[in-house]
């Protein structure tokens, strides 16, 4: 299944979401070079807007940029997660100095710690001075560039948001650097590492172990999701990886799902409505992204309001709703069903006429909330 998934999104992306894809040079003071990028814009990309975006900053760009492009249209296509700027740096005959360390303390040094300066000190200022870009950033590396993304992580504040680390070939003491920088964390971010049965037995032994290092720790602000993949080769992870690495780090940024609203929300004791706000508040304050609530995630609240009847929390659903969507019937249909259940049909009424005039969104239609004026208007004489 996870195959198939990962080939429609390459097809998907091939078929649309290449048109906006670029290929740049930028000169670097650092390398004393030319450095070859390719850049994939979002789709509705426009400099006539205020919108931001993330950057996901793709190392061995020459073959890992087109599997992540087209994962991240893909998905942000169905609002899974953000759209994103996706920048690859393309390493093919450079990659080995560019991940260069000291056999001494296992930090980059010579050409290494340049290229760890050219991405720091260049790239980065380069993309926020030429594209509406946010500060969320994601880094994204596989084998040898796995284990240098994760220099990013031992500064006190990290250029990197959120990692994915690819079958990492880790240098000898970086589980002991990430586990004293993950102890002392004191901003959120996400960690997401993978290798499989069937990876180089030597990656595969130094990955667990850094798992369990992971693992046996205990920082709120570390969020990490750990995948060990079946028989999949060392060259072939990477395709596995990321649709499930890209879920992981935005899944708070996803649509309510049905697992979210069965086993969180239904069983809340205390307002849904506050569980809406704090995951879009959430989204904004990790992404950066001031996102609107989607009509989908209303219809879960609302159904959650009813499966538990617990009406008195429709006023505030419908005062969001309203803020929401002021053009439409949503708030109104709410707030009436508000006063419907509290014991106010004629306010209920008057508030579900006064809506007639808004415009029909996600189900809530005129004739809908008329024939809900209607009747009450006869349950009670009006």
């Amino acid at each position: 299944m996870k195959k198939i998934i990962a080939f429609l999104a390459l097809c998907f992306a091939i078929n649309s979401g290449f048109a906006q894809a670029l290929y740049e040079s930028i000169y670097s003071e650092k390398l004393g070079e030319d450095r070859q990028l390719k850049i994939l814009l979002p789709r509705g990309y426009s400099n006539d807007d205020d919108k931001k975006y993330p950057i996901i900053l793709v190392m061995d760009g020459d073959y890992l940029f087109e599997a992540v492009s087209g994962n991240v249209d893909y998905y942000s296509y169905w609002e899974d997660i953000p759209e994103a700027i996706v920048v690859g740096i393309k390493q093919a005959d450079q990659r080995f100095d560019d991940c260069y360390y000291s056999e001494q303390n296992s930090l980059p040094v010579e050409t290494g710690a340049s290229f760890y300066e050219f991405i720091g000190m260049e790239l980065i200022p380069y993309l926020n001075d030429s594209y509406k870009t946010e500060d969320f950033r994601v880094a994204i590396g596989h084998g040898e560039t796995a284990n240098f993304i994760n220099y990013f992580l031992l500064k006190d504040a990290p250029l990197f948001q959120a990692y994915v680390s690819i079958s990492p070939d880790l240098a000898p003491d970086m589980n002991t650097y990430l586990k004293e920088r993950f102890e002392k964390l004191e901003t959120k971010i996400f960690y997401y590492l993978a290798t499989s049965t069937g990876d180089v037995k030597s990656i595969q032994d130094g990955t667990n172990a850094l798992n369990n290092t992971i693992t046996s720790l205990d920082n709120k602000n570390l969020l990490y999701n750990f995948d060990n993949f079946e028989d999949v080769s060392h060259y072939k992870l990477p395709a596995h990886v990321i649709p499930k690495a890209l879920e992981s780090i935005f899944f708070v940024f996803q649509p309510i799902s049905k697992k979210e609203y069965t086993d969180t929300i239904l069983k809340l004791e205390t307002s849904p409505v506050e569980y809406l706000q704090e995951k879009y508040q959430t989204i904004e304050d990790l992404f950066g992204i001031e996102k609107q609530i989607l009509i989908n995630d209303f219809k879960a609240i609302d159904a959650a309001i009813k499966k538990n009847e617990k009406w008195e929390y429709y006023e505030a659903l419908g005062k969001i709703a309203r803020k929401s969507y002021p053009d439409t019937l949503l708030g109104h249909y709410y707030l009436g069903r508000f006063y419907e259940e509290t014991g106010e049909p004629k306010k209920a009424m008057k508030t579900y006429k006064s809506a007639y005039i808004l415009d029909e969104i996600g189900g809530v239609t005129k004739d809908l909330v008329l024939e809900l004026a209607d009747q009450i208007k006869a349950d009670f004489g009006y």
